[in-house]
């Protein structure tokens, strides 16, 4: 299994799929192939239904751009290269009309590419890929969650992490700090600022609830403006894990390397859903993407209130299975509509499950592995009008309420 490094990724949103991963792909393909008269590249499935809205074609076009390369954009949505939802083809052209070369690539989630053909997978640091198997390791070791990441990754993992909240305590001030309307069409204005001003205002409970909430907002309003945040485990999901870990380290006065531990549990979590399932939306659902997000900030959580193994473990199952059959619907194929709502739900859930798992003794019959492949098999199993194609769901409602 790969190294959180390649979980937490800072760069631009909206989309981790649609926005990082394509133009990774372009400076690759540029790289590979300079000087050609012309460059085609042919979005297929759900990179093409939704890639406008996730600005696919922005990001491509800023690409080429700055390469002085001249860009034709194809798009055909109804149809899907072999491997994954969100396919790409590259080609090179010459003057005449020649492909001089062509590469077929997928985005297939989190920023993270694949290539079937050429396939150079990132190195392997963890050698168990079971959270099953690990944590019986760790019974025999004593040993924390978190020490078994810092036992797996480089020596310079801190430092890493620490970019990691730096960027992601950066977001949240100035998704705070930002009013007015979002862009892309929808009318949607920003909550995060009033949410947090009127928080305040109200009892403890709620008090509460505002502040988390608005922590998610804002990263998630950084995100749907192409922002720059932090992926964990996606951009769409950008916002669940901040928020919880800016509430906690207010409310339980945590210290610096608290929050880094939890960084390490909670990417962790991350990783084993992205190697035994997806984190894709267009391959599983919003599931795979708020889901885990869920599950990652429950387990940072349970880790933070000084929870065990087990109970860390119980509050990461919880989080994934309590999201099950989550569908990918965006409005107009923009990270706005339902999905900014969507992480400041999930954060306020990732506590309850984080506080459900400390009352009980991490006991349950269900484990986070098992509920991992069944969280792969619900994806697979909805229409793909329900999974980032935006046909389906919410955005048809809101298709058919603009039309009539």
């Amino acid at each position: 299994m790969e190294s959180l490094r390649e979980l937490y990724r800072i760069g631009t949103g909206p989309s981790s799929s649609h926005t990082m991963a394509p133009r990774q792909a372009a400076l690759t393909f540029l790289g590979k192939y300079p000087g050609a008269a012309l460059y085609r590249v042919t979005l297929f499935g759900s990179l093409a239904a939704t890639g406008r809205g996730h600005l696919t074609d922005k990001a491509l076009a800023e690409v080429f751009q700055f390469h002085d390369a001249k860009l034709e954009l194809l798009w055909v949505p109804e149809k899907q290269l072999p491997l994954h939802p969100n396919g790409m083809r590259f080609e090179a052209i010459t003057d005449t009309g020649v492909i001089l070369q062509n590469w077929e690539v997928y985005s297939v989630g989190g920023g993270a590419l694949f290539d079937d053909k050429n396939p150079v997978p990132p190195p392997s640091v963890y050698a168990l890929t079971k959270l099953s198997d690990i944590l019986e390791c760790l019974d025999r070791s004593g040993e924390s969650l978190w020490e078994y990441v810092l036992n797996c990754e480089d020596l310079n993992f801190l430092d890493f992490l620490d970019s990691v909240w730096d960027m992601m305590s950066s977001a949240i001030e100035r998704g705070l700090e930002q009013v007015g309307v979002l862009p892309g069409g929808l009318g949607l204005g920003r909550k995060s600022h009033t949410f947090h001003r009127k928080a305040s205002l109200y009892g403890a409970h709620l008090k509460n609830n505002a502040r988390i909430w608005s922590y998610a907002l804002a990263v998630s309003e950084e995100n749907a403006s192409g922002g720059m945040i932090v992926t964990a485990p996606t951009c769409g999901a950008s916002g669940v894990l901040p928020a919880v870990l800016r509430y906690l380290n207010e409310t339980l006065e945590c210290s610096y390397n608290d929050i880094l531990r939890a960084l390490a549990t909670a990417g962790l979590i991350g990783n084993l859903v992205k190697k035994n399932a997806s984190i894709s939306g267009a391959e599983v659902g919003c599931q795979g993407e708020v889901g885990t997000a869920c599950a990652m900030a429950a387990a940072a959580a349970t880790q933070l209130h000084g929870g065990t193994n087990k109970q860390i473990e119980y509050a990461a199952e919880m989080g994934l299975e309590h999201h099950l059959g989550l569908t990918c619907d965006p409005v107009n194929g923009l990270v706005q509509i339902p999905c900014i709502e969507r992480n400041a739900h999930a954060a306020s859930r990732a506590l309850s499950c984080c506080h459900f798992a400390l009352l009980s003794g991490g006991e349950h019959k269900i484990s986070f592995d098992e509920i991992t492949l069944v969280m792969n098999e619900t994806g697979q199993a909805l229409p793909s009008l329900y999974r980032e194609t935006s046909a389906g769901g919410i955005a048809e409602v809101y298709r058919k309420r603009k039309v009539d």
